[in-house]
């Protein structure tokens, strides 16, 4: 992938650590709560998130993803930059604009985030990343970018992004939902963006010939919810995954993460990991070695992706 100007190398490992589920006590993913075992003061959110990024860097991991919406992520990624004296260009740190965060702290918000891909957004979240990771803020990604929000044809917004990516700074876009695929292709078309980042695991692979695409393109490829927010570990219905995990010798979360690993167009791939041990468990991953007859077969798993997506979108807070 070309660099943009003053140049960043994204994929710096193939497991990258992403922060949704670390920066506030409310989250999708399946045991979430448990997970937090009632340590959700700020206080203790900070200590077990610099657990999890120590043993994440230790582990050799070196690709970080945050966003304005994660509460405090940002901050806590950045406390722990400080405490680490990590320099900037040692790690991939990457963060999203798009979404501000509205929940409060609270789990049983009625709304725990709020969207607007207006440029009035990314010039104000950019400024409060920026205030928190400084130089260390290697990628900024439009948050969750659809064809129907528009964003990809907002001129200002593009034109504030071609300027970041000017500074030095590479930008990217994620995307959601049954239409990934559009989007991809139409930002792949537009030429602007050196990352995309996707929803592509077992239950849902229809990304994947756009995620292609963009990989020839040139653009760093980054997997989002491989593990479905939790549907394929242990914890998920998902009973032929059980049977090949236990085939293996291995854990399901691992079984389902080394399924994208071994997609040719697959650059980095987010672990969510609340806990050092889920972590641990999600690195497995690199050592487990799937044949093409077993992806095969764990292509049975595959959902309508209308009916993944309202299956996501059902999920708790928890």
């Amino acid at each position: 992938m070309p660099p943009p100007a003053g140049g960043t190398e994204l994929a710096r490992s193939r497991i990258g650590l992403g922060l949704a589920a670390l920066g506030r006590p409310g989250y999708i993913n399946l045991g979430h709560a448990g997970d937090l075992a009632g340590g959700t003061d700020e206080r203790s959110m900070e200590q077990n998130a610099h657990r999890v990024l120590d043993a994440a860097l230790a582990g050799g991991v070196r690709c970080f993803d945050a966003a304005r919406s994660y509460g405090k992520a940002e901050a806590f990624l950045s406390s722990w930059l400080r405490a680490n004296d990590l320099k900037a260009g040692e790690i991939t740190v990457a963060s999203k604009w798009g979404y501000t965060y509205t929940a409060g702290w609270r789990v049983d918000a009625e709304v725990h985030e709020r969207k607007d891909l207006s440029v009035a957004t990314l010039k104000r979240q950019l400024q409060e990343t920026r205030r928190l990771l400084g130089e260390h803020l290697s990628l900024y990604q439009i948050h969750s970018a659809t064809l129907q929000s528009g964003v990809l044809e907002d001129r200002a917004v593009l034109e504030e992004l071609a300027r970041l990516r000017e500074s030095g700074v590479a930008v990217g876009l994620t995307v959601t939902g049954p239409g990934q695929g559009e989007t991809i292709e139409r930002a792949v078309e537009l030429g602007r963006f050196d990352a995309v980042q996707a929803t592509w695991n077992l239950l849902d692979d229809s990304a994947a010939p756009a995620l292609a695409d963009a990989h020839r393109a040139g653009m760093t490829v980054i997997v989002k919810e491989a593990l479905a927010n939790g549907r394929l570990t242990r914890r998920g219905d998902t009973p032929a995954l059980a049977q090949v995990a236990s085939g293996l010798d291995a854990e399901a979360d691992a079984v389902a993460l080394a399924a994208v690993l071994a997609q040719p167009w697959a650059d980095v791939v987010l672990a969510g990991a609340t806990t050092v041990e889920m972590l641990h468990s999600n690195l497995a991953s690199l050592e487990c070695k799937l044949s093409p007859d077993t992806l095969a077969g764990l292509g049975e798993l595959r959902e309508e992706p209308a009916e993944y997506w309202d299956r996501r979108t059902a999920l708790s807070w928890n």
